[in-house]
């Protein structure tokens, strides 16, 4: 998560911290230069107000959290033109103002999804990917969009994914996941009653499950196996679409493909020239262009 995601979500803040963070808040790009004592003057706090402030951050302690803040300077000068996730555009721009807009959001939405990845979680999901029997894919409206083009990806690489929810019939889907196989959730807000009960009955069966979602406080997350959280300043339901959030999830489902390729990248490949020989020989291809 990134300084400023930790810095907007820190919850049980004491007056002392809630000085700080607003102090950073206000004077992010001063704060790599400060040492802790200068800022603790500034805050009118202690050495050690500072550093239980970082460690409620989830930091070890000032020098990490600087560093933090560091990187949260550097991004916030490379962003191109600041557009706004819920209404990229207002009524008077012209077509290709709109375009710029877009092509800015897009832009920043993935580098901010980037920023915020780990190796680490990387490797795990896609190790678990390739590893999987099956594959459920669970997603409702705009994310099931992106889900079906992950399955169209998976397809290419011999991986026969299932949309659980496509027919409402998800609660079978899930009665009927093994131990062998993976459901992976895709929810932007990470909410919902049902979704929460399918996750405690897999989680009750040890089933591998993977969540990627743009909320840190999601209540899904203590009962998935893995979770992915990507954090975009767009709102759950006041804005005109869904353009972060899905380019976002699109984005991170491309790059998990792609590593979960490259885990196997020989394999694959050869398999890919096989049958792009078989389909040439017996005209298939041919009919399908």
């Amino acid at each position: 998560m990134l300084f400023i995601d930790r810095l907007q979500h820190a919850e049980n803040l004491s007056d002392n911290e809630q000085r700080i963070a607003e102090y950073i808040e206000k004077n992010l790009a001063l704060v790599p230069e400060m040492a802790i004592q200068k800022l603790a003057a500034a805050t009118y706090t202690s050495h050690s107000a500072i550093v239980r402030f970082a460690k409620k951050l989830n930091y070890n302690g000032y020098r990490t959290m600087r560093f933090a803040i560091t990187e949260a300077v550097q991004q916030k000068n490379a962003q191109l033109h600041n557009v706004d996730a819920n209404f990229p555009f207002k009524p008077a721009d012209s077509p290709m103002e709109i375009a710029k807009n877009i092509s800015d959001l897009t832009t920043n939405t993935i580098q901010r999804t980037f920023a915020q990845l780990n190796e680490k979680d990387l490797e795990a999901a896609a190790t678990c990917i390739r590893k999987a029997q099956r594959i459920f894919l669970f997603a409702i409206g705009d994310s099931q969009i992106r889900a079906r083009s992950f399955q169209n990806k998976l397809i290419k690489i011999n991986k026969f994914s299932i949309i659980a929810e496509e027919y409402a019939d998800e609660i079978w889907a899930a009665a009927n996941i093994g131990k062998d196989d993976l459901a992976i959730f895709l929810s932007y807000t990470g909410n919902g009653e049902k979704r929460c009960k399918i996750m405690q009955f897999l989680s009750k069966r040890h089933i591998p499950t993977l969540l990627l979602t743009g909320n840190p406080q999601s209540k899904f997350i203590p009962y998935v196996s893995q979770s992915i959280v990507i954090i975009q300043t767009e709102y759950d339901t006041l804005k005109i679409g869904t353009f972060s959030s899905q380019v976002s999830f699109e984005y991170l489902l491309n790059t998990l493909f792609a590593v979960v390729y490259s885990q196997s990248y020989q394999h694959n490949v050869a398999r890919l020239k096989t049958n792009y020989v078989s389909m040439i020989k017996d005209g298939i291809l041919k009919d399908n262009i």
